[in-house]
């Protein structure tokens, strides 16, 4: 078992968050090799989630990185990630975090390509609707 000191780096677990996680995590399985710890693993996993660096950048710090990816995949996959979650995001007097997003119109852009792009199936040209709406609107026009 590894033990941490008290102070952590940014963004990693502290001794009473880990108190609380850590009984909801699997108990390593057996296999030939050792497993890496579970709180060095979430903390890579946190530490991805939080940058959204690519697994690749992971530092050496939180283990490999294909440790870190196999591990959350599996966990999301059998619900322990959700239950992680779950009990990450309580207050200390027992109630859910409600988590509430707003977002300000004035910081919402269209992209530069959505203001006069084709629509699907519009393959007609300007030059020649301008032609057909002057033979429609005044016959002989043009």
């Amino acid at each position: 078992m590894v033990h941490y000191a008290s102070v952590v780096g940014r963004g990693e677990l502290t001794d009473r968050a880990w108190a609380v996680i850590e009984p909801l995590l699997p108990e390593p399985g057996v296999r030939a090799g050792r497993w890496r710890d579970h709180r060095q693993v979430i903390n890579g996993i946190l530490w991805k989630l939080r940058t959204g660096a690519p697994w690749r950048d992971l530092p050496e710090r939180y283990g490999p990185w294909k440790t870190c990816h196999e591990r959350l995949r599996r966990w999301s996959a059998d619900g322990t990630w959700d239950r992680i979650l779950a009990a990450a995001q309580v207050y200390e007097d027992g109630h859910p975090v409600e988590w509430v997003v707003s977002v300000d119109s004035s910081i919402v852009r269209a992209h530069q390509h959505s203001a006069g792009a084709r629509k699907k199936g519009d393959v007609v040209g300007y030059s020649w609707r301008r032609q057909m709406v002057r033979r429609w609107v005044a016959p002989g026009a043009g």
